[in-house]
């Protein structure tokens, strides 16, 4: 039975932080533990020692507007621990743990940043100016599946010509796979990788290789399983929004502001204790904000103050469009470093295949429209858009080219075919040569996602590993979400679409980096532009673009220096 220490004499020492909740192991020993847990009266953490159930208990003291807090001189760094709530059973993970060694529904664990020894002290980040972004999911681009097993594919990567690897999410989730969208512990790094200390090696060694490192977080809604921030606060999700997902989160509604200061404080956590050098950040669209600063704009800032001395890079997906995401806070808008292209992709895929579909639809792939999704980034300004019977898209004037992230692959849109097929499979070779150079020379900021660089045969499906009826639903729902895609509807009805759930699925998309060898031609493509894009002073960095069509399959580009001239 566990003992309430109600009577042992409160540690009155100073407490240090580096964040405002969480627990944090002091400089003199124990650990200083804090919640904001609103609705609960009484709150204590219970230490759980080796993992082998129920330990010692010790009260928080309410601190006033719903935060509790107390320094436990017994819990050191690997302490593994949870929150009781007004006395009841159920013992539950902090909100802001920074592990979770048995996932979201086992203990946290208690993790010291600072034991970890850093070396890349003289690194100084990532400008927006300059870059090449290499999208990847740690759980198949080895078949380890591991930071360690990751890291060390990292030089070869820096000598490809990529300089910021944008990490797919790992904010801990439940099961054995996943792509990391259902995330419900956003300052833990998922165990299925290694520990926090194996991350903190990876970005480490990606910093000695010169190359940037930023993580895809979703701030727009949590998982459907392992989520149990309603136990601690109701005011975490909004009262009068949803998402494609799930509630909405409440950035703007009743005692917002904690909420605000959570996510904030996640964002100083990734780029502060974690030295990551920016942020990717999921379906902006769904993030809802009505109050004045942005919460967007605050993410930005904040995300700036945690990383003194360094550049840091802010980039947003963001399907309708919107352009104000990436202006200055000066001129009105979020003051975001980029945003994602989906007007190039779809424009680029319907070119290289044909394929007019779903949101496909209005795009025709001409060479007018890649001359001009070259010149001004979005395609879309404003015009209407017949497969959403609205209009899309707002103007660029004033934003310079690497404000937009191009590319022709990417998680989402590989899956979002009947296999999971590359773009190099569903064209011609001289088509797929063609596009690439246009990707890789174009004055936007280009991004590759794992095995495109040497024409991987593994496909990138959807998985997750959910059990019983959560895993019927996630089928279903993935099913539906395709049939928007006749040829994909087509192909449900004879059985051809993976199951999300089967460990097979994932498995399937491990890459074989011995392919780089087998694959040599489109490996040597894709270094030799990249190291043209880099060692011609025009195409590092032009000060204009303009292009002409020459036919209905055939355009030019040129690209203007300092000089003027092309």
């Amino acid at each position: 039975m566990s003992a309430l220490n109600d009577l042992r004499p409160r540690d009155v020492r100073p407490v240090a932080r580096r964040l405002p909740i969480g627990a944090e192991p002091q400089p003199d020993g124990g650990t200083h533990f804090r919640v904001w847990a609103p609705k609960r009266r009484r709150v204590e953490v219970v230490l759980e020692p080796d993992g082998e159930g129920e330990g010692e208990a010790f009260a928080l003291e309410a601190e006033g507007d719903g935060y509790h807090s107390a320094l436990v001189p017994d819990a050191p760094a690997g302490a593994r621990y949870r929150f009781r709530l007004d006395g009841g059973t159920r013992l539950l993970p902090d909100p802001a743990s920074r592990f979770q060694p048995d996932g979201p529904h086992g203990p946290s664990a208690v993790v010291d940043p600072a034991a970890f020894r850093w070396t890349d002290a003289a690194w100084r980040g990532v400008p927006r100016h300059g870059q090449v972004v290499y999208e990847m999911h740690v759980g198949t681009f080895t078949r380890e599946g591991t930071w360690a097993a990751a890291a060390r594919e990292l030089p070869v990567l820096a000598d490809l010509g990529v300089t910021v690897l944008e990490l797919l999410p790992v904010a801990d989730f439940p099961g054995r796979f996943g792509w990391g969208y259902d995330g419900v512990n956003l300052f833990a790094p998922t165990r299925l990788y290694g520990t926090p200390d194996d991350f903190r090696a990876f970005v480490n060694r990606a910093h000695e290789l010169g190359l940037g490192v930023i993580l895809d977080v979703v701030y727009n809604h949590l998982g459907p399983d392992g989520n149990y921030l309603r136990e601690f606060a109701d005011a975490y999700f909004s009262a009068t929004r949803r998402t494609d997902w799930g509630d909405a989160i409440n950035f703007d509604g009743l005692d917002a502001a904690p909420v605000r200061e959570y996510y904030l404080t996640n964002v100083a956590y990734w780029i502060g204790e974690l030295h990551l050098d920016g942020l990717r950040l999921d379906a902006t669209q769904e993030i809802h904000d009505s109050s004045e600063p942005h919460i967007l704009a605050e993410i930005g800032r904040r995300a700036r103050e945690a990383a003194p001395g360094r550049a840091v890079f802010v980039v947003a997906e963001n399907e309708p469009q919107r352009s104000r995401l990436v202006r200055p806070l000066e001129d009105g808008g979020h003051g975001l470093d980029a945003v994602w292209n989906d007007d190039f992709h779809h424009s680029a895929l319907v070119a290289l295949t044909g394929r007019r579909e779903a949101y496909y639809s209005d795009y025709l792939g001409t060479p007018q429209e890649l001359v001009s999704a070259a010149k001004h980034g979005f395609l879309y300004a404003g015009q209407w858009y017949a497969w959403q019977k609205k209009r899309r898209g707002t103007a660029t004037a004033g934003l310079d080219r690497p404000r937009f992230v191009v590319y022709t692959q990417n998680h989402d849109q590989v899956a979002n075919s009947v296999r999971g097929s590359r773009v190099h499979e569903l064209t011609s070779p001289g088509r797929h040569r063609a596009m690439t150079a246009l990707l890789l020379l174009l004055p936007n900021t280009p991004m590759l996602f794992m095995g495109q660089e040497f024409a991987s045969s593994s496909p990138f499906l959807y998985f997750a590993d959910h059990r019983g009826e959560l895993a019927e639903s996630v089928r279903e729902g993935r099913a539906e979400f395709l049939r928007q895609f006749p040829s994909i509807a087509r192909a449900e009805a004879h059985g051809v679409l993976a199951d999300p759930c089967d460990p097979a699925t994932f498995e399937r998309c491990k890459l074989d980096h011995a392919e780089r060898e087998r694959h040599a031609g489109a490996w040597a493509l894709h270094r030799d532009l990249l190291r043209l894009r880099r060692s011609d002073p025009v195409l590092a960095r032009p000060r204009w673009v303009d292009g002409a069509v020459l036919s209905h399959r055939a355009f030019v580009l040129r690209f203007g220096g300092d000089g003027g001239a092309g």
